[in-house]
């Protein structure tokens, strides 16, 4: 039997949409967390809710890693929108992603892992373009993903994918000067989180491919408090489940394959 490939997601409802997929879901608790064992399209996946912050997502990376023996990590969530451009109802897949609360300086530069003389984590390429492919091609009809009264009301208008930086932090960046501060200090950075970069920093020490796609739910800026609930569960929720259910389908089912195919 092939390793299986881990599904994380951030939210609640983006699990549950996530299981209601799969047929033969088993539940493990380890580290306070539930992971679920099953199949999806065929592939054998894990999904696992990460819990919010940097140590909620290592601590799930590593016990993925360790206890479950995955042989890729694909996370799934939301983001505010940081680049000109990157708008509500886009879908951004990193490309590198950093921590941009981390500053050990003057001993280490800024935002370096101290000892590991890198600040950007890479993501898997060939599971990133993947994800890119497979994402242009369901934003292509966004009404019959999320519905014309969902488009409406958080004014989705035409989605796009991006692909680049995404940078993580301990804080909900929901201000219009902490944005404005990102993009100064980090200009090529698209969008915000909290989880992506410490679960790539851990992957990265495992030698374990990793992949990150995000919707962006808000600006990140003063309206970032908007409706965030409603957002995830009618429009997030049903992205990270089209997306990931067409990656997984266009995966070879042969164990001998790697995830990133």
């Amino acid at each position: 039997m092939s390793a299986p490939v881990a599904i994380v997601a951030a939210m609640h409802e983006e699990l549950s949409a996530l299981l209601a997929q799969m047929p033969d879901e088993q539940r493990v608790r380890a580290a306070g967390r539930d992971f679920w064992i099953g199949h999806l399209h065929g592939q054998p996946v894990v999904a696992v809710l990460s819990r919010i912050g940097k140590v909620a997502a290592a601590v799930t990376a590593t016990v993925l890693l360790e206890r479950f023996g995955v042989r890729a990590i694909v996370f799934t969530g939301v983001a505010g929108g940081l680049a000109p451009g990157v708008n509500v109802g886009d879908v951004v897949v990193a490309s590198e992603l950093l921590q941009h609360d981390l500053d050990a300086s003057p001993i280490f530069p800024k935002y370096e892992v101290p000892l590991m003389g890198m600040a950007r984590f890479t993501a898997d390429a060939a599971i990133a373009d993947a994800l890119s492919v497979v994402a242009t091609q369901v934003l292509s009809d966004p009404a019959a993903l999320i519905g014309r009264q969902a488009l409406d009301e958080f004014g989705i208008e035409a989605p796009r994918v991006h692909r680049g930086l995404l940078v993580s932090g301990d804080r909900f960046v929901s201000t219009t000067a902490e944005s404005e501060a990102l993009r100064r200090d980090l200009p090529d950075a698209l969008a915000v989180e909290m989880e992506g970069a410490a679960m790539a920093q851990v992957c990265h020490d495992y030698g374990v491919p990793f992949a990150a796609m995000r919707t962006i739910s808000d600006r990140a800026d003063d309206a970032a408090h908007g409706d965030f609930a409603r957002f995830v569960v009618e429009v997030a929720s049903r992205y990270s489940l089209a997306l990931v259910s067409a990656w997984l389908a266009a995966l070879p089912l042969s164990g001998e394959t790697s995830a990133a195919t």
